[in-house]
């Protein structure tokens, strides 16, 4: 038999939610794996249907999660929507401009060494890769990275692709803890370059 109900809340990073029943009782648990891959990212206050079989501790889960023929068209519009309205984060765009410049003015001023560049360059690309399976680790219910090792790929020159891979994979962007730890270490390297490739390090050992 099935179900209609309306998904109430949706925990993207973790992949998965509850959907609330449209006759009423109480809201059902639903898995990343429950929704079909044409379907898309599950969103908020979306109309579904659904069945229901037995989960842990004499619960209830939302499983073969469908939706309503008539809303499909509807639903894939404002996908497209949400998709075209996210823009970045004023925080993730003045890191990496002030990174930027400050790399390019080291370089000529004071000869900032190509390795750190290459350094920066290979480390955000292994970051970001690991953002991306972490992603996809999270809709299949897979392994997932730790978020300990995320943060210490961000502090070794790799926190400027981790914020690409934030921005444009939409993933650990709203959990307040991760957060405060990430922009830590953009502070913490940034911190570390100016006095390493300046000679502000210098200035104040001579004091």
């Amino acid at each position: 038999m099935r179900f209609e109900g309306t998904i109430k809340t949706w925990h993207d990073d973790r992949g998965f939610g509850f959907i609330e029943p449209t006759g009423g009782g109480q809201e059902l648990f639903v898995h990343i794996k429950a929704f079909p891959t044409s379907m898309g990212r599950p969103i908020v206050g979306s109309k579904v249907t659904f069945e229901v079989e037995p989960a842990a501790e004499g619960k209830k889960r939302a499983v073969r999660v469908q939706l309503p023929q008539a809303s499909k068209s509807a639903a894939r519009t404002n996908t497209q929507k949400g998709r075209q309205s996210r823009s970045w984060e004023t925080s993730s765009v003045v890191a990496l401009s002030i990174f930027a410049v400050s790399y390019v003015v080291m370089s000529l001023a004071w000869k900032l060494p190509l390795l750190v560049g290459a350094a920066y360059l290979v480390m955000s690309i292994v970051c970001a890769g690991f953002y991306w399976h972490d992603k996809v680790s999270a809709r299949l219910g897979e392994w997932r990275t730790s978020e300990e090792a995320l943060i210490l790929m961000g502090v070794f020159c790799g926190w400027p692709g981790a914020i690409v891979a934030q921005q444009v994979l939409r993933h650990k962007t709203t959990k307040p803890s991760f957060r405060m730890m990430h922009w830590f270490t953009v502070v913490l390297n940034l911190t570390i370059l100016y006095l390493v490739g300046t000679p502000l390090l210098g200035m104040l050992l001579s004091r």
